[in-house]
Parts: C-alpha cells; sequence; structure tokens
C-alpha cells in the first residue's frame, strides 16, 4: 500500500524507500518487486479517478520518478495498479493503456497489475512498447494461454491441494512469472510451498488496504530460505526441461527437477508436505562420473549417494514436516567460489529447524491521536456552537470497510471502550462530559476568514483548497478565492492536519468520533439524526455523474437536525473525527457520507449515512490525503 508508514513519512513529507527496504530484508531477506497501490479502497470518495489519484502522490511525477528510481538502486522492480472497474469516477482523458504507457514512463515504472483483470488486451503491451518503455503485464486473475506472448506476469489465487498443483502457464512458457497470493492467510506454508516447488513468486502482502497481515515469523523464516535459493540459482527455474513431479523415494515429499539450460547441472525443489519430519533416501538419480558432485542446498552440505544399482544411486537428506529441500548435481568444475559462498550462507541460515519460529498469528494494536483539549468554556465560544450537555451514550458503530471480514485488524480500535485491537464492530458505553459543537460544517468564508488572519500555510499545497482559484505548486500556496455562490457551501480539500489548524486557530477542536455520534443521535438509538426513517429532503439529492457539481450550502437541508439542533451531519460531505495509528498505517474516522454515488464497481468508498456506520479513510499525505467531498466541524469543551 503506498499508505504504508514505512514507505512514506508523513512528519517529513517524503517517501522513506530505504526504511521500508530494510525492514522487509531484516524480517524475511527482501523483495525483488513491489506494488505501489494508491487507489482502493478509498477511490470513489469523490471524483478523482484512479491515474488522478496515483499523480496526486506527494511530489506529483517528480516525486514518483525519485522514489522508483530509489528502488531500483536496490534492484527492487516497481509495479503500479491499473483498475479496468473505474468507469463511475472523473472521464479518463485518453484510453486507459495510453495512459498507463505516457504515465509510466514519465516515472520509469516497470510493470502494471491488472486488477481484476484475467487478461490484457494486446494494446496494452503495444502502447508502452511503442513508447520505447515496454512494461510488464501482470493480470490479476492468472492470464490466460492466448496471451503468453506478451503478458509475461500473473498473480495466482490457487485452490491448494495436498499433491501440489502445477503452474500451467509456466509449463507452457518456462519465463513466465506467476506470483502467488493468499493474501488474507495467517499460515502461507500452502502458499509459500506452492510457489517454490513450482519455481515461482511468493506475493508477501502484509499491509491489505490499511489492515496489517504480517507473516509469522516461521513463514518469514521460510521465506528467507526459498526465496534465497530461487534467486541464485535462478537460471535453473526457467529451464525448458522442467520436470514438475519428478519421481521421490518418501510419502508426502514432492519435487521438481530443474535441468540447466546451459550444462549438465540439475537442481531439484522440494517439498514436505506431510506433518512429520523424513530423514533417509529422498531420491533416486542417474549416477554421475567421478567428476560429478551433490549438494544439499537447503543445509549447504555435501551429499555421498549412495546404493549404486542400474546406474542409479541414492541421496539422503532431512526435510522437516512442512518444510523444504534442495539438491543440486553439477560437474566439480562448476563449483566456484560463489556457489561455496552460497552453500556456507544456506548452512548458517538453516542451522535452526522452521519449527524453531513461532507459527502464532502476529497483530499490530492501534492509537489514537489525541484530538486535544480546550479551555473550559461557560458559554458558547461563538454564535455557531451548540451546547451538548454530558451523558451516558451507548456508542454503537461498525466500520462499511468491502473486504476484511470481521478478522482482527479491521477498522480501529477504541481504547475508551477497553478494545486491545481492531475490529470492525464496537459497542459500548462513554461517559461525555458536556461540550460545545459547531452547528454547521466550516464554510469556505470562515476558512477563508482564517486564512487571511492566521496566514497559515500547509507543507504541502498540492490539492489545497482545490475549488478554490487555485495556482498552487507542492511548495508554494496561492489559493486565490472561492468560486462565487460557494460562500455557505462547506470547505473541502483540507486534509486532516488542515482543518486541526483551522480549530486551533478558532481555540477549539475537532470532535472525537463519539461526541460526533452523539450530537448527531441523541440517546434513543436513533438510525439517521432526524429518526430512524429515511426521509429524502434531509439530504442533498445523490449525484451519481462524473464531474462533481459542489457540496450543497449548510443550511439547505433543516430536516436534516440532529436532537440537538446540530445540522448538516449526513450525506452532504464526509468529516473529520479521529485518527488512528499502528506501526505501519494510519487511518481517519470519516462520519456522514456525502452526496457523491459514483456507479458501475461495487470497489468504490462506500457510503455510511446510518449513524452507526462510518467510513476508515487511508491516509498518506496531505497531497493524496485532501478531497472534495470531505470536510469538518469544530468542538470546544464546556466548563
Amino acid at each position: 500500500m503506498a499508505h504504508d508508514r514505512f514507505f512514506f513519512d508523513y512528519t517529513t513529507n517524503q517517501y522513506t524507500v530505504s526504511k521500508y527496504l530494510e525492514d522487509v530484508n531484516t524480517r524475511y531477506g527482501g523483495i525483488d518487486s513491489i506494488l505501489i497501490w494508491p487507489t482502493y479502497p478509498n477511490i470513489g470518495v469523490d471524483s478523482r479517478n484512479q491515474f488522478d489519484l496515483l499523480l496526486d502522490m506527494p511530489g506529483g511525477v517528480q516525486g514518483l520518478a525519485n522514489m522508483i528510481a530509489e528502488f531500483h538502486k536496490n534492484n527492487v522492480r516497481v509495479l503500479l495498479p491499473y483498475n479496468p472497474w473505474d468507469n463511475g469516477t472523473r472521464p479518463l482523458q485518453d484510453e486507459p493503456y495510453n495512459m498507463i504507457g505516457n504515465i509510466w514512463k514519465s516515472i520509469n515504472a516497470d510493470g502494471v497489475n491488472g486488477d481484476t483483470m484475467l487478461d490484457f488486451g494486446k494494446q496494452y503491451f503495444d502502447a508502452s512498447n511503442n513508447l520505447g518503455h515496454p512494461i510488464a503485464l501482470e493480470p490479476e486473475l492468472g492470464g490466460t494461454a492466448a496471451t503468453l506472448a506478451y503478458t509475461k506476469m500473473n498473480w495466482g489465487y490457487w485452490t491448494y491441494q495436498q499433491i501440489p498443483v502445477v503452474d500451467a502457464m509456466k509449463w507452457l512458457e518456462p519465463r513466465h512469472m506467476t506470483n502467488i497470493c493468499d493474501r488474507w492467510a495467517r499460515d502461507h506454508t500452502d502458499d509459500m510451498q506452492h510457489a517454490f516447488f513450482n519455481g515461482c513468486g511468493f506475493e508477501s502482502w502484509e499491509n491489505v488496504w490499511g489492515i496489517w497481515n504480517q507473516m509469522n515469523l516461521r513463514d518469514a523464516e521460510a521465506v528467507r530460505r526459498f526465496a534465497s535459493i530461487q534467486r541464485f540459482f535462478h537460471e535453473f527455474l526457467i529451464s525448458k526441461k522442467w520436470e514438475p513431479h519428478t519421481p521421490v523415494l518418501q510419502a508426502n515429499i514432492y519435487a521438481s527437477r530443474w535441468p540447466d539450460n546451459k550444462s549438465n547441472a540439475v537442481l531439484y525443489t522440494i517439498v514436505n508436505r506431510g506433518a512429520t519430519n523424513t530423514t533417509g533416501p529422498q531420491l533416486s538419480v542417474p549416477q554421475g562420473d567421478q567428476n560429478t558432485v551433490y549438494f544439499d542446498v537447503y543445509h549447504g552440505v555435501p551429499l555421498t549417494p549412495g546404493n549404486p544399482s542400474n546406474n542409479m544411486v541414492t541421496l539422503s537428506f532431512d526435510i522437516e514436516a512442512n518444510g523444504y529441500g534442495s539438491v543440486l548435481i553439477v560437474e566439480k568444475s562448476q563449483v566456484d567460489d560463489k556457489l561455496i559462498a552460497f552453500l556456507k550462507q544456506m548452512a548458517q541460515m538453516t542451522q535452526h529447524a522452521l519449527a524453531y519460529y513461532s507459527s502464532d498469528p502476529i497483530y499490530l494494536p492501534q492509537t489514537m491521536v489525541d484530538n486535544g483539549s480546550t479551555s473550559k468554556y461557560t458559554s458558547p465560544p461563538d454564535a455557531n456552537m451548540t451546547q451538548i450537555p454530558s451523558a451516558s451514550f451507548q456508542f454503537v458503530v461498525a466500520g462499511i470497510e468491502i473486504e476484511g471480514g470481521n478478522q482482527v485488524g479491521v477498522d480501529f480500535q477504541y481504547s475508551v471502550l477497553g478494545e486491545t485491537l481492531p475490529q470492525r464492530s464496537h459497542n459500548g458505553t462513554i461517559k461525555i462530559d458536556s461540550f460545545y459543537m459547531d452547528k454547521y460544517p466550516v464554510t469556505n468564508t470562515q476558512y477563508a476568514s482564517f486564512l487571511a488572519k492566521a496566514g497559515y500555510v500547509p507543507k504541502d499545497c498540492h490539492n489545497f483548497l482545490r475549488d478554490w482559484s487555485t495556482n498552487s505548486t507542492q511548495s508554494t500556496c496561492n489559493v486565490g478565492t472561492y468560486p462565487s455562490g460557494w460562500a455557505n457551501k462547506p470547505v473541502t480539500w483540507v486534509s486532516q492536519d488542515d482543518a486541526r489548524a483551522f480549530c486551533q486557530w478558532s481555540k477549539k477542536r475537532l470532535p472525537n468520533e463519539w461526541e460526533w455520534q452523539y450530537a448527531a443521535q441523541g440517546t434513543d438509538g436513533r438510525r439517521y439524526p432526524w429518526g430512524s426513517t429515511w426521509v429524502n429532503a434531509a439530504v442533498p439529492t445523490p449525484f451519481q455523474g462524473r464531474e462533481l457539481p459542489g457540496p450543497s450550502d449548510v443550511t439547505a437541508h433543516p430536516l436534516g437536525a440532529s436532537p440537538f439542533g446540530i445540522m448538516d451531519l449526513v450525506g452532504n460531505v464526509w468529516q473529520w473525527t479521529n485518527e488512528y495509528q499502528d506501526a505501519h498505517t494510519r487511518a481517519a474516522v470519516v462520519r456522514g457520507g456525502c452526496y457523491y454515488l459514483p456507479q458501475g464497481s461495487m470497489w468504490y468508498f462506500p457510503q455510511a449515512y446510518a449513524l452507526v456506520e462510518h467510513g476508515k479513510y487511508l491516509l498518506m499525505g496531505d497531497s493524496l490525503d485532501r478531497s472534495a467531498n470531505i470536510g469538518f466541524r469544530c468542538a470546544a469543551d464546556s466548563a
């Protein structure tokens, strides 16, 4: 995910490629390529299309190019996504394959992952090739034999069986690269063993749409080992004579034989699909002459062939339960210093069996960023504020994330409710002291007054107040003024920090989510601010087009008032409340939904009009986080 905190540091507004790579190198031996994903699940919160979101990443084209160059320095290739289902946001300015070709060339990206795609049409290959910047095409759903000539990669969602299945695409074209993916697995033994058996890639996907699913320690160590073998012997793994399911001597052991295309050397990749360790004879291989040597590559030691018979010998070695093995048969003349050094590395790496490492799942707790406090006011700080009385509030809310089910890590962790890990549904009683809430969201005219009086300048100006007559760059803010007739519309294109700055200048703060919900719902558990039955006239008419007309005035729908008279809570623009963080992800709780309903796909950011629902909006940097459909209101503490 582009939103991973190891990849981008929000405090410095800088990409941190070295930090990201150091982490994965330390934990599981590193990566060969990376898919950087800035679109789903946030796409659809406004009308920006997938390419808008890509170019809204911090630094724009130059920032992306510099970031990719840093990966290239570390021999890591960079892929970016294409979402073919994105047909409800701002129309594309060209055919998608032309846009991919041009943008990818401008930032020197290496490949494109086709989200939800079975295959790519040849026009995608031709477009980038004709620009002199051919890119790798990686359809998510496996590809087809008909396009093997130009589709060089794919993801593999496989059904895992006791007997490993064979990668048909690689069988047809040995140079083809399948990256096997099982993103929600807590134990990756199946997908990793299938990858090693087939000479395929393994998708080490841990930040799944902002839900952290870290590989357990055993899996991480297994990746370090089998990927080291794959990298060192990569030329064997494109053998035209690949023999999957070569004969073995013990039950639950499965092997692939990889004869080198250029010599008589042979590599075996082996998996133990059983739950018990195996020892003794594992392979029967042709007997070589006095110049032939045998190595247990996985353990980094030589093997002595035994039981010669009928020009065959047996090779004996250990493979632990659910473990891995590898054998190299080679001429003495081919044993060079690099091979010797690698075998020593493997011997050191495999001193402990994989069973030594924990298979327990690893979860990340979240912390809430404190919205702070204000002076305790004895009367409303300004005429736009309403006092909300104290209450023992039954706070019931759930996240509307499309994926993740009810597993640990989805949504947020409310320590105020005693939660110890993030979860989708939340229910508990919170003692809320009396406070003041803005009756209406902050408007354009109010934000303009703030800028004029406070001189506020954000650290990244891209997309700041984008609806205004702006002429801003990343480092220079020239915001002009809001459009005619927009004075009383809620200000948008403000990041959470832009909103915090306004509230702080006003001697207020952002509301906590449970304060926002209590001010909207009261204590009777109603579904909407006005009651439990939907009323069309209480909210703006949903917009289903592709170019946003802008939100309604904050005073336009008085029927939407809450029990406390708080207005414009639902259906106009989303509203910032709290921010939560774990070690890898920042996300904001946004409330109230908005008037925009992009059509044509189930993958757009869902709406949350009901007061028992909230949105989880992933945060990266201000340039990407700002949205045409997220505004805010302020709160203040009461004496």
